[in-house]
């Protein structure tokens, strides 16, 4: 299994960044490559996400499902299609690492596993003479870039305002 562990600083309690989190729809503001996210459930555990994502000449739909849920501080997913995927959304409270001009922070995190060779090479449309394997290769780097890309623009959207944000990055493949 593969692994993309980043964090950041958000000057937010987590009460208040939970529910950005908890706001899958909202995602394709954040992320290049989402074209669209649709919700099959009222949002709690169980409910289901169809996440349509474009790349170069692909286009493929994943299937994300609400495992667990512990509000404040962490939401639990994984891919129920296609590829062996799971992850966490996490926030914990910081507030010793808040600047003197900000009330609190707390730190994001973005946990996610999977297993690349996992991916079920009938369910993508590649043109001819591109093999899974190429695929896999490109867009390795690209998934940790996009997954910087969310958390920076998802603390933009707590914050109120866009600010340099510092990723930290724990593991990457």
């Amino acid at each position: 299994m593969d692994r993309i562990l980043l964090s950041t600083l958000v000057y937010r309690s987590p009460e208040v960044v939970f529910p950005q989190l908890r706001t899958f729809t909202a995602y394709p503001r954040y992320a290049d490559h989402l074209e669209s996210v649709t919700r099959d459930g009222d949002g709690n555990v169980g409910t289901c996400y169809d996440l349509r994502f474009s790349w170069w000449k692909l286009t493929y739909t994943a299937r994300s499902k609400v495992m667990a849920i512990d509000e404040p501080t962490s939401l639990e997913w994984q891919l129920v299609k296609d590829v062996d995927a799971h992850g966490e959304w996490r926030v914990e409270p910081e507030p010793e690492s808040a600047p003197d001009d900000e009330a609190t922070a707390s730190r994001i995190y973005f946990d996610a596993r999977y297993d690349p060779h996992s991916a079920d090479a009938d369910a993508i449309s590649l043109p001819r003479f591109v093999s899974i394997d190429w695929v896999i290769r490109k867009l390795k780097p690209r998934l940790l870039e996009e997954a910087g890309n969310v958390v920076s623009r998802l603390v933009a959207d707590v914050e109120g305002e866009p600010r340099e944000v510092e990723l930290t990055i724990h593991e990457m493949p």
